[in-house]
């Protein structure tokens, strides 16, 4: 936890990339603070040129939902086919 921010379930966000072999179509990595700080557990997707922030993540449900979008690209999904 940083800054008084949520937990990042970093454990499971890893264990979903390698139980669904994700690796090889949407790279995750994690680090400390991207910014903006005032939006907490900040995201950024990118794509090419394109890139999607995401912020105020904090539920396991936000979590899941970016496994759910990763998934999508694995099978041929877009950067628009983000679950929101």
């Amino acid at each position: 936890m940083e800054k008084g921010n949520d937990v990042v379930p970093i454990d499971a966000l890893k264990a979903a990339w390698e139980e669904h072999d994700l690796k090889e179509h949407v790279k995750l990595s994690i680090s400390g603070c991207l910014g903006p700080c005032s939006m907490k557990n900040v995201s950024l997707m990118m794509d090419g040129s394109d890139r999607i922030w995401l912020g105020g993540l904090g539920s396991n449900e936000h979590y899941d939902a970016l496994v759910t979008w990763a998934k999508s690209i694995a099978n041929g999904g877009t950067m628009s086919d983000l679950p929101i």
